[in-house]
């Protein structure tokens, strides 16, 4: 894998996400914010909107927002391909196991919290995999550590210290997790890579 390939992590929010780039030695080489859905239509129709509405009415209402996450997320990950063309792999945060239809997701009340937030994750990941760019589904618990692992780090907290001193903000806790994300991918892409066997 070439080191100078680049890799997205992301970290995302109900309705918009932090993508962070980085190579494989976890130089930076893009930080931005994106909007996952149009302003007129709510982030979070699972966990809010839909519980006032009528079933049928609170299922077109999330597949509104779906169409619209679907939309913005090819959108975002266009206009990133556009400025950095030899993208190797994005990292999004797992998914949680779903009931099988939008009806039992609004009725759930363990579903309703999640499903607003796999919807976001499943159209970027969708996305990507569009564009050919193979997805890495990580832990935001462990995902520092696996960082620090893959570039032999004691510490990534002091690490994204030096590098927020260094390139300035907007460098928070959300960027923190998207590098980590991107590093991580980095890594266990090219192990998957190297375990291949060559035809």
């Amino acid at each position: 894998m070439p080191q100078t390939q680049a890799f997205v992590g992301v970290a995302d929010h109900g309705g918009w996400a932090i993508l962070v780039t980085a190579a494989c030695d976890g130089t930076l080489i893009d930080r931005r914010r994106v909007e996952l859905v149009e302003d007129s239509l709510p982030a979070l129709p699972h966990h809010h909107e839909c519980q006032l509405l009528p079933v049928d009415d609170a299922i077109a209402l999330v597949q509104r927002v779906r169409a619209s996450a679907e939309k913005h997320a090819a959108l975002a990950l266009s206009s990133l391909a556009a400025r950095i063309p030899d993208i190797g792999g994005i990292a999004l945060r797992a998914r949680q196991a779903l009931p099988e239809t939008t009806a039992e997701r609004i009725k759930d009340y363990r579903a309703r919290n999640v499903a607003d937030w796999v919807m976001y994750r499943t159209a970027l990941a969708c996305a990507a995999q569009a564009r050919g760019w193979p997805v890495y589904w990580y832990d935001a618990k462990t995902v520092a550590s696996s960082a620090s692992r893959a570039l032999r780090l004691d510490d990534f907290d002091a690490y994204f210290a030096a590098l927020r001193a260094a390139v300035g903000p907007p460098w928070n806790a959300d960027h923190k997790i998207a590098l980590a994300a991107a590093i991580a991918a980095a890594a266990a892409l090219a192990s998957e890579s190297r375990a291949q066997p060559i035809s």
